[in-house]
């Protein structure tokens, strides 16, 4: 063997020595990056549908993933685990419900201002109930068998949940657009988003069809917080503002209004935010999440996939 062709072959040896390295210390970082931005998209859909028809800004939202995850917590001291998953979907699906029934609907044909003071009103409603059932403490979300398990990728030590996260919000996702594009319940929903009062005139049930948004959103937030949870497990009575924030940042991000859009700004959102953790400037995540929306409302104010706004004369 010539020499040239061992240098070349020694070369290539610390390369690759090199590269493996590099991706058994960095990709925990990016596989939880994409493991959140999947939560963070459950979690933006149903910022981006409310807003889409409503043009409405549900910032009980959040609030409502972390009940979802409180409601886990104290089913399953009673009740076995495969009971209490449904169960916890199921109580969040009718809280959706109920909150949109009783704090929304009611103020229907009331100016902006005051249905985005009810949001925040029920948000508040929602954090201090939850005080009160805690006393403030963090309470311990439960092991969820196989998702909550220990797996090995390339070297690399991460949950189950990780790896299934995006195929699971992309499975959701696919399902979600089959459905406004497939059925009439999503095709109300496309014409009440594009013409409000002109879908009441046509005949299109309105207050159902907001039922129904509020019913799918709060159903997507509940399995993002099983998935969200089961990686990050104290739960406290905040602790859907910060997820909450970044999912409407998503949405924002993508375009709201814009189903894709939501997702694509998630998963970009979580896996940015997790690489700055992994260069070491772990305080700095949150802000450059909130950085990045100043800057793409800056260059695109309607998002990455949102539509111009036209004034109807």
């Amino acid at each position: 063997m010539t020499p040239a062709i061992c240098v070349f072959s020694s070369n290539v040896g610390v390369f690759r020595r090199l590269f493996m390295e590099w991706i058994t210390r960095n990709l925990p970082y990016l596989l939880a990056g994409i493991s959140v931005g999947g939560q963070y998209a459950l979690i933006a859909i149903g910022y981006t549908m409310v807003y889409g028809i409503l043009r409405l800004i549900n910032f009980a939202h959040g609030d409502i993933f972390m009940v979802a995850g409180l409601i886990l917590v104290y089913a399953t001291t009673v009740m076995p685990i495969y009971i209490a998953i449904p169960l916890m979907i199921a109580a969040t699906v009718l809280l959706g419900f109920l909150v949109e029934r009783a704090a929304y609907k009611p103020l229907r044909s009331a100016p902006r201002m005051s249905v985005m003071i009810s949001a925040i009103g029920v948000s508040y409603l929602l954090q201090n109930m939850a005080l009160y059932v805690t006393g403030g403490l963090s309470q311990q979300y439960p092991q969820i068998p196989w998702i909550s398990d220990s797996v090995s990728v390339l070297g690399a030590t991460t949950k189950r949940v990780t790896l299934i996260t995006p195929f699971l919000t992309i499975v959701l996702v696919a399902a979600l657009v089959l459905l406004i594009k497939k059925t009439k319940i999503g095709m109300a929903m496309r014409a009440a988003s594009r013409d409000f009062e002109t879908s009441q005139l046509m005949g299109i049930k309105i207050n159902s069809v907001i039922s129904i948004t509020f019913v799918i959103g709060t159903f997507l937030a509940a399995i993002g917080s099983l998935l969200f949870f089961t990686n990050y497990t104290g739960v406290t009575p905040t602790v859907g503002a910060m997820p909450g924030l970044k999912a409407f940042v998503a949405a924002v991000f993508g375009g709201i209004g814009s189903i894709p859009g939501a997702v694509i700004g998630a998963f970009i959102i979580g896996i940015c935010e997790n690489i700055i953790k992994g260069l070491g400037w772990t305080n700095f995540s949150d802000a450059f999440t909130f950085a990045l929306l100043i800057v793409i409302l800056f260059v695109k104010p309607t998002g990455l996939f949102g539509e111009k706004a036209t004034d109807k004369v």
